[in-house]
């Protein structure tokens, strides 16, 4: 089965301003004014935003190119998963603001390519599809609640559910593929 109808996205490239809607870049030349500690002269930030009330897994995730269309599309309720790329290679998320429907908002996704050096964590309840590389054997840090791996598990048909995750699929609920277009 394939979606006969197509959606084309372009990709952009990340800033802080058009990932604000859907979360916050991680790095070192990421503005976080205020966030310095007094001790070592000031060289150590204090941690990031990020959010879990449970058992929260790291995982390297070694991934290889796919075709640059999108299928599925998820979020998660309970942790604001994170994506931090090893070795400076870029990715492309494609993200959906958090809403309280059963979808995102399909005429609002960004694509959006994270140049490799800065991760990205997502807002809780943030649309997304899990990312794309630009280059084989891209290496991201995942950072997620173990519950989210149970419930990945926990496939209906072609798709997902439990208290921590939902994921659509887009073919099967719209007949769409959305194409990304990196020019």
């Amino acid at each position: 089965m394939t979606a006969t109808t197509i959606q084309r996205l372009r990709v952009e490239d990340a800033t802080p301003e058009n990932v604000a809607p859907f979360g916050w870049l991680l790095g070192s030349n990421v503005p976080e004014p205020g966030n310095r500690l007094h001790f070592y002269d000031g060289v150590l930030r204090k941690p990031t935003r990020f959010e879990s009330d449970e058992q929260t897994e790291l995982t390297v995730a070694t991934l290889r190119r796919r075709p640059l269309a999108v299928r599925w599309i998820e979020r998660h309720f309970k942790h604001t998963q994170t994506f931090i790329p090893l070795k400076g290679k870029p990715f492309v998320v494609v993200l959906g603001a958090p809403n309280d429907q059963p979808m995102p908002d399909m005429g609002a996704l960004k694509a959006l390519r994270f140049d490799g050096s800065a991760g990205f964590c997502m807002k809780i309840g943030c649309w997304h599809e899990f990312p794309f590389v630009l280059e084989d054997d891209t290496d991201l840090i995942v950072i997620l609640r173990r519950e989210t791996h149970s419930n990945l598990r926990d496939v209906r048909g072609t798709e997902a559910e439990g208290d921590d995750l939902e994921k659509r699929d887009l073919w099967q609920r719209l007949d769409l593929s959305i194409e990304l277009d990196l020019n």
